[in-house]
């Protein structure tokens, strides 16, 4: 047998299960202990092992993770300026280094090892990989070079490695950005903020990201929602960003404000809040300096609610502008319908970024799936005809809430399957080999897990290149450099 080349997994973590590399073992972990397989090492996953890991203190879990590095839309998904948010990296790294706990990452699960195959290893198994689909908008033109998913776009300033080769087309003047969600104002606030601001905000955003947007030519963002401000999707603080975004002015259409503050007093007061800023940004003459400030700016951004699009327009064979459909409401509050009206109009554009939606896939055809709402049918996050498999995060529930919602959803899995080993429903008597037999799989099929400390290695090269362009770190684009760093 070869040597292995990285000693320190073998030999210095005492709480290795077994050498990834070489396969010498190290089976500190009882084998009569309860093991669990969690599948995703976003916040769901996470959260879901560190609720069980405090639980008991004779379970012990794995964390799969498809990509060589953990964390998922924490570190892909988290705009960059938002740094602050970022911080419960620290709490998974917690986890991670739990001696209960160990992650393998660079393992595709669904297709280098099988769900079947990772039930036969572990007592049960927590599907938390997250939403990695688009949900389509349905319309012609939707493939037009020149659209983008929100998602796809969000993954290419954030360095997720499948959307490296995106290159946006930043030329135009006019964006629309189709849905009014954080997400939403995240790209928009992107697009549109100064380059030096990003620079200097402690910002991780990537640098081919950096150097296109710096070259950018959009001036002006339409954020497009189908219902109107009383169901707007954002939080207040996403919306403040917008209102005070540097070298920016609001654009909106007073018509589209009618009977809304009569309508505040019976919203609840997180929503009130909300809307009465926007309505205070639409509506309400500015005061001298932020009229001045508004003057000069030389960029805009705007809602444009009671729109659906229709088909996106073309000329030259890319995306040229956007027809929308006028709608009308009927009812009232968040049950509130968009109903068309037979209207439509045309925005000229020449980006478009659809962020109606992330989407779950199904990630193995033995795990039922719910195709119509792109989740796992389950029941407090128990799989529904699977004993042993349960879910969290957003394949549990659809991709709605911010990592705080995830958490308590997480933890509420974690409560299910503890519940179900207390009271028998799942049996933990048996014996069952963990890791030790995927890793066995694995080999056989030229699969190389990354560990922890193998992630380790990639954040020290990556916070070394940031400090360099005073970033708090500058990520490795793509998976082979990553592996590369894994295993020097």
């Amino acid at each position: 047998m070869s040597p292995c080349f990285n000693t320190a997994d073998c030999h210095e973590a005492p709480y290795q299960a077994f050498c990834w590399t070489c396969g010498c073992g190290r089976a500190s972990f009882s084998s009569s202990n309860p093991k669990i397989c969690v599948v995703g090492s976003g916040p769901a996953g996470f959260y879901t092992a560190q609720h069980l890991l405090k639980a008991r203190q004779d379970v012990e879990v794995d964390i799969y993770e498809r990509l060589p590095v953990p964390f998922g839309l924490v570190r892909f998904g988290v705009a960059p300026d938002h740094p602050e948010v970022k911080n419960v990296i620290n709490t998974f790294t917690q986890t991670a280094s739990h001696a209960r706990c160990n992650f393998y990452g660079n393992v595709n699960v669904g297709k280098d090892v099988s769900i079947d195959e990772l039930r036969r290893a572990y007592h049960a198994i927590v599907l938390s990989y997250g939403a990695e689909g688009n949900r389509s908008m349905g319309v012609p033109g939707e493939n037009l070079p020149g659209v983008y998913s929100a998602k796809d776009f969000v993954g290419w300033y954030n360095g997720l490695p499948s959307c490296r080769e995106l290159t946006p087309d930043l030329s135009c003047d006019t964006a629309v950005i189709l849905g009014q969600g954080n997400v939403a104002l995240d790209v928009a606030r992107i697009l549109l903020a100064p380059t030096k601001m990003l620079k200097v905000r402690n910002t991780d955003i990537t640098q081919p990201a950096l150097d296109a947007l710096a070259q950018s030519r959009v001036r002006r963002v339409l954020i497009v929602g189908r219902r109107g401000p009383l169901q707007i999707a954002c939080t207040i603080k996403e919306l403040r960003e917008m209102v005070n975004l540097p070298d920016c002015r609001p654009e909106m259409v007073a018509a589209d404000f009618e009977g809304v503050s009569e309508a505040l007093k019976d919203v609840p007061r997180p929503r009130k809040r909300l809307t009465e800023l926007m309505l205070k940004t639409a509506l309400e003459t500015p005061g001298e300096k932020e009229q001045e400030r508004r003057s000069k700016a030389s960029r805009s951004w705007g809602f444009r609610f009671f729109r659906s699009p229709v088909e996106v327009l073309a000329s030259g064979g890319r995306a040229a502008g956007i027809r929308l459909a006028v709608n009308r409401l009927e009812g009232s509050g968040d049950g509130a319908q968009a109903v068309l009206t037979g209207e439509v109009e045309d925005v000229p554009c020449g980006l478009v970024i659809s962020s109606i939606g992330y989407r779950s896939l199904p990630i193995d055809e033995s795990v039922p799936f719910d195709s119509r709402r792109a989740v796992i049918p389950n029941s407090m996050g128990r799989v529904q005809q699977a004993a042993g498999l349960y879910c969290s995060g957003w394949v549990k529930t659809g991709p709605t809430g911010v990592i705080a919602t995830t958490m308590n959803n997480s933890f509420d899995t974690a409560r299910s399957l503890l519940e179900d080993m207390d009271s028998g429903a799942l049996d933990v008597s048996s014996t069952r080999p963990g890791s030790q037999s995927i890793s066995a799989l694995l080999a056989e099929r030229g699969v190389k897990a990354v560990t922890f400390s193998g992630w380790e290695k990639i954040d020290d090269v990556e916070t070394r290149r940031g400090e360099v362009s005073g970033k708090p770190r500058e990520k490795l684009l793509t998976v082979q450099e990553m592996l590369q760093v894994a295993r020097s």
